[in-house]
Order: C-alpha cells, then sequence, then structure tokens
C-alpha cells in the first residue's frame, strides 16, 4: 500500500505564517503536522508516499528528504490548484493497481491505524460535528456503511463529517472515477472534488465502510492549531520536566521545548511548543506556539503563534507574527 498526501495548498487561513512556510510544515506540540501524519502511517506499516506539492513544495521536499531518508519518497507537481480530485489523479502513473491510503495534508487525528489498513474493506474516516455544512459529509446506513457523500451540502443529511482519511482498494476504479468528473467537468466550489468522485464509485457499486476517528485536531487556522497544540501536549506530557536547567525559570507543564534554546529568567507554561535555537529572556509565555531562532525579550505572550527568525522586545499579549519579522514595541 501507498500513501498520499496532498500538501500543494497555501493555507491562506495561517497568514502571515504560509507567506515563507508550508501549512503541512508549521510546528506543533514539538513537530511539524507533516511529521505527525507520516510517522503515524509508517508505524502502521507504510512505507512507500507520494507527496502532492506545489506553493513551496521545495521547501517541503527538503524537509522530507532530511527527515525521513529511510521511507521511500516521491513528489508530484500540482502547478494548478484546481482541487483534492485534480491532486490526486496526479499519482495515476506512480500508483499503477497498488491500493492507497490518502490523508490530507492537514489532517492529524487519532485512530487504529492497523485496523484501518488490514481491513478488507475501502474505508474513510468520519467525526460527528456541530455544523455539517463546512465540511464533506458522510450519510451512513445500519451497518456502517457508506450510502452517500457530498461535499459541503446546503442542508446536511448526516452530522458525520469526512476528516480527510481515505482507504481506496479499487484504485484503477477510483482514477476512472476522477477521469470522469474532468471529461464531465463536474466541479463542487469551482474545484474537482475528490468527494465527488468517490460517491460516483459508491453510487457505482463500490463499497465503502466508515471509521470514526477518536480525535480531529483542526490546524487549519491559528486558534484551532493553538487549541490543537494544547491537547496534544497534555496526551504526550511534554519535553521538559519541572527539574530543568534553564537559570532563573519556572516550567508549568506540559512543555515541548527543542534542543539548543535559551531561557533564563522566564515563565514558560503551560501549553507552550518551542523551536530550536530560540532565545527567551524575562519573558512569561503561555498557550503560545514559538518558532525556531526566535528571540523574545521582556514581553508577555498568550495564545501567540511566533514564527521562525522573528524577534519580538517590549510588551504584548497576543500576537500572529510570520518568519523573518522583527518587532519593539517602546
Amino acid at each position: 500500500m501507498k500513501a498520499i498526501i496532498p500538501v500543494a495548498g497555501a493555507g491562506a487561513k495561517l497568514r502571515p505564517h504560509t507567506y515563507t512556510q508550508p501549512k503541512a510544515l508549521i510546528p506543533i506540540a514539538g513537530k511539524t503536522i507533516l511529521s505527525f501524519i507520516v510517522d503515524q502511517l509508517h508505524e502502521g506499516g507504510i512505507k512507500e508516499f507520494i507527496f502532492i506539492v506545489g506553493y513551496l513544495g521545495e521547501k517541503i521536499e527538503d524537509y522530507v528528504k532530511f527527515a525521513f531518508p529511510h521511507l521511500t519518497c516521491h513528489f508530484v507537481q500540482q502547478a494548478e490548484r484546481w482541487g483534492t480530485g485534480h491532486a490526486i489523479e496526479l499519482t495515476k502513473n506512480l500508483v499503477g493497481n497498488d491500493e492507497v491510503f490518502v490523508a490530507l495534508g492537514d489532517t492529524i487525528c487519532e485512530y487504529d491505524v492497523k485496523e484501518v489498513l488490514n481491513s478488507p474493506y475501502s474505508m474513510l474516516g468520519v467525526k460527528k460535528v456541530e455544523d455539517p455544512r463546512q465540511f464533506g459529509i458522510a450519510e451512513i446506513d445500519g451497518n456502517g456503511f457508506i450510502e452517500h457523500v457530498v461535499e459541503k451540502p446546503a442542508i446536511p443529511k448526516s452530522n458525520m463529517a469526512l476528516v480527510g482519511l481515505y482507504k481506496i482498494k479499487e484504485t484503477e476504479f477510483m482514477y476512472g472515477c476522477l477521469h470522469h468528473l474532468f471529461t464531465e467537468n463536474i466541479k463542487t466550489n469551482g474545484e474537482y472534488s475528490l468527494t465527488d468522485a468517490l460517491d460516483y464509485m459508491i453510487q457505482r457499486g463500490a463499497s465503502f465502510k466508515a471509521f470514526k476517528v477518536k480525535n480531529w485536531f483542526d490546524c487549519g487556522k491559528k486558534e484551532t492549531l493553538l487549541e490543537s497544540n494544547a491537547t496534544l501536549l497534555k496526551k504526550s506530557g511534554g519535553n521538559v520536566k519541572v527539574n530543568h536547567e534553564y537559570k532563573g525559570t519556572i516550567i508549568i507543564p506540559p512543555v515541548s521545548i527543542a534542543p539548543n534554546c535559551t531561557i533564563k529568567d522566564s515563565i514558560i507554561g503551560p501549553h507552550v511548543a518551542i523551536g530550536a535555537n530560540t532565545i527567551i529572556n524575562q519573558s512569561i509565555v503561555r498557550e503560545s506556539i514559538i518558532g525556531s531562532y526566535t528571540n523574545l525579550f521582556e514581553v508577555v505572550l498568550d495564545n501567540s503563534l511566533i514564527g521562525s527568525d522573528a524577534s519580538v522586545k517590549g510588551l504584548s499579549r497576543s500576537l500572529n507574527i510570520g518568519d523573518n519579522t522583527e518587532i519593539e514595541f517602546g
């Protein structure tokens, strides 16, 4: 089985960070979004990955080659972003007749990966949501089989949202249904949707079973990214205990601090993730994500997302600052 991970999106809701960094490489709980996905699938037994890249794709490729040298990785360029259906169709020659597992590049979920991969059925991940109009949704019968999937319906008939995890056994059938979308120019919201192709497969006789994910961590915008960071840090316990070596500093777990950081006379935590080689002095930081090679001096940060190579001096409460930024509060 091969894994397909589309990571070509521009991540507009996470700007300014995604002006200089692909969304999949945004840090969260001591890792990147992409590393959570790849590690999870590799632990489930997948060793070959296809990454669909576009915007800042060279950074994705460099990161994957450095972080996962033990895996077989391919990179497919999506020059025009015409939707997830178009993205998946670009992988046809690399997949052949092999089964595939598609995981959208901003989807971190908790589920039994091995159980899903070993299932005799094609599978779609779902999670109950309050407002299904914002998502693709699945209509499921009493035996757990999916009768219909639709992308962002105006009048939903189900509150089970598709979370962006798809195990496809009949790949040749899938690519044929994707081709049908293109030849008939079937679009949803101006894009060729993978959801539409899957629904066409179901209406033509393909069997898909739903699997419920335990947790679905939203990494699409600043507020939900910080919430997901806090939840994942709680689950992992962070990587820094109270007995630390940061002079004059109080650590309030859970906290994740990458190597080679210098922290003095500060209060860090709870729910803070700090990138490598960052310097923090005389500051208070809580409920925040701080990038690598960043310098914080005499600041109070709460619910903040700070990029890499940034410098913040003075006093603030809540910030959303991209990479390569310098700010001084007088």
